[in-house]
């Protein structure tokens, strides 16, 4: 896998952020009740939408090298405090013509995106200062 580098800096906002990753940006923020703008993803909603669009990606690129009638695929990511552990609640809608033994083998697959992985296991986050 190519790393890429995720820049993230201050935006126009209290607490804006402009998160780029190459050629592409989008804002973060906090909503107005934790201080503020709401003008952007909050970062659990990030770390949500990081885990549906690999699920999505990772199931697309394995019914094609298996040559699945899968159509398409939508992911719903619902991203909740309980307990104070932080879950998510993942759903997918698979579109095809497909038997229950291939949504089986689709929904094995799904936990193997890379971002599930990361998330059920243990990171290793460095940091580094200067």
């Amino acid at each position: 896998m190519a790393q890429t580098e995720i820049k993230v800096t201050k935006g126009a906002g209290k607490l804006q952020h402009i998160v780029t990753a190459g050629p592409h940006s989008l804002i973060a923020d906090a909503p107005s009740a934790f201080g503020g703008d709401d003008a952007g993803f909050v970062p659990h909603d990030l770390l949500a939408a990081a885990l549906g669009a690999c699920t999505a990606v990772t199931l697309n690129m394995y019914a094609g090298r298996k040559e699945l009638p899968l159509e398409k695929v939508d992911v719903s990511v619902i991203a909740a405090e309980q307990d104070g552990v932080y879950v998510f609640n993942r759903t997918l809608t698979y579109y095809g013509d497909l038997n229950a033994e291939q949504k089986e083998s689709l929904n094995k697959i799904a936990d193997k995106c890379p971002v599930h992985k990361a998330l059920s296991g243990e990171i290793k986050i460095v940091t580094l200062s200067n």
